[in-house]
């Protein structure tokens, strides 16, 4: 185990400031939430393991998961903020598989836009309180608006599916827009395979998938399922048949390339709309709204930048995302973003928003060693 960092005794107090509830989480948790939801690259370092009852499990690799979970198991009401700070692991980490993170989750405030500002107040707080004198890059995006600009512009629901999922991975989101410009013809699946494809067969497809996985030895609790990959290869084979038209291809990507100061961001987005023809309705509302309030926290937009390919690689969340660094930074301190579909898809019994942040507190130790 690794020794608690020293600023931790810092963070606890500022949390407390924050009206937040402290929480501790099981160390071990359920694999399936993590392998279903957390995306590609967590799900490859996560550390599985098997209960003595053959349920697959694993060491916690974030803390947002288990945290939504033992809300749920709990029947707290909502709004309520939680805090944490513990270890988490994952596998082939630059500086080791165990350490420390510290964030707080913000569950059922309905006020959205108010959420998010304070959310992201709070992080920026808790780094300027460890690395006190840093000056602080803060980049923003938004799910929400991707996806708004994707229906607007006519897309398919397997293309807009297949772009939301990219969003927070540059190379995928590259590797899809190319696809997009110019579809692959030809498929490389043959035999039974081929067909249940050109039929649509989900269900049988599945089958299929997973009476070859059984006979080869192969366990989908460190993956996909048969039915996540056969719906998969249906939806690729469909999406083959859509070519967008250059002006719209045109417009996604001028989309894409707005990069501008968040000060600067509304009006840079409102021009974007009217140029292209496209209505955004209440995400592009909803964003102006955030801006206003992130101000009214004495965050200078002008020192955040709002970039709109800019996501996270967490398949949960669904609106704002952020991260934050320290000027001319290569890795974040800081990662965040909203989340409302979580709790549902965990078993909650009615939709709960969601919004929260976490620290990586080795990189923080590193910098203020570096100081020193």
């Amino acid at each position: 185990m690794t020794s608690r960092p020293a600023i931790a005794a810092d963070i606890a107090k500022l949390f407390a400031t924050r009206d937040t509830h402290a929480v501790e989480v099981a160390v071990l948790q359920p694999a399936d939430p993590f392998l279903d939801m957390a995306g590609e690259d967590l799900r490859r370092r996560i550390f599985l393991t098997e209960s003595e009852s053959g349920k697959t499990l694993c060491l916690r690799p974030e803390f947002t998961i288990p945290v939504c979970l033992d809300h749920i198991a709990s029947q707290a009401g909502t709004p309520r903020r939680y805090s944490y700070l513990g270890e988490v692991f994952r596998q082939r980490r630059d500086g080791g598989n165990e350490f420390f993170q510290a964030g707080i989750e913000d569950l059922g405030d309905s006020d959205i836009a108010a959420a998010d500002a304070r959310s992201l107040a709070d992080a920026h707080a808790l780094l300027s309180l460890v690395l006190p004198g840093q000056r602080l890059a803060i980049t923003l995006g938004d799910q929400t608006l991707f996806e708004a600009v994707l229906a607007a512009l006519g897309l398919p629901r397997g293309w807009r599916m297949r772009l939301a999922r990219a969003f927070g991975s540059a190379p995928m989101l590259e590797a899809a827009l190319a696809d997009l410009a110019n579809p692959p013809r030809n498929s490389q699946l043959s035999g039974p395979v081929a067909l249940l494809v050109l039929d649509g067969d989900a269900e049988g497809l599945a089958a299929h998938i997973a009476e070859g996985m059984e006979e080869a030895g192969l366990s989908a609790s460190g993956g996909r399922s048969p039915a996540d990959i056969a719906r998969r290869l249906i939806e690729k084979a469909q999406l083959r048949s859509v070519r967008l038209s250059d002006d719209a291809f045109s417009a996604l990507k001028g989309f894409l390339d707005i990069d501008v100061a968040l000060s600067d961001a509304t009006a840079a987005l409102e021009k974007f709309a009217a140029d292209a023809g496209l209505s955004l309705g209440p995400a592009l509302e909803n964003f102006a709204a955030r801006a206003k309030a992130i101000e009214a926290h004495g965050l200078s937009s002008a020192q955040i930048r709002y970039d709109a390919a800019f996501g996270r690689p967490l398949d949960y969340y669904t609106g704002l995302v952020f991260e934050i660094a320290v000027h001319g930074g290569d890795r974040p301190l800081v990662g965040g973003g909203r989340y409302d579909r979580l709790l549902t898809l965990l078993g909650a019994k009615k939709p709960i928003p969601g919004v929260g942040f976490s620290v990586w507190l080795d990189r923080i130790e590193a910098l203020r060693e570096a100081a020193q």
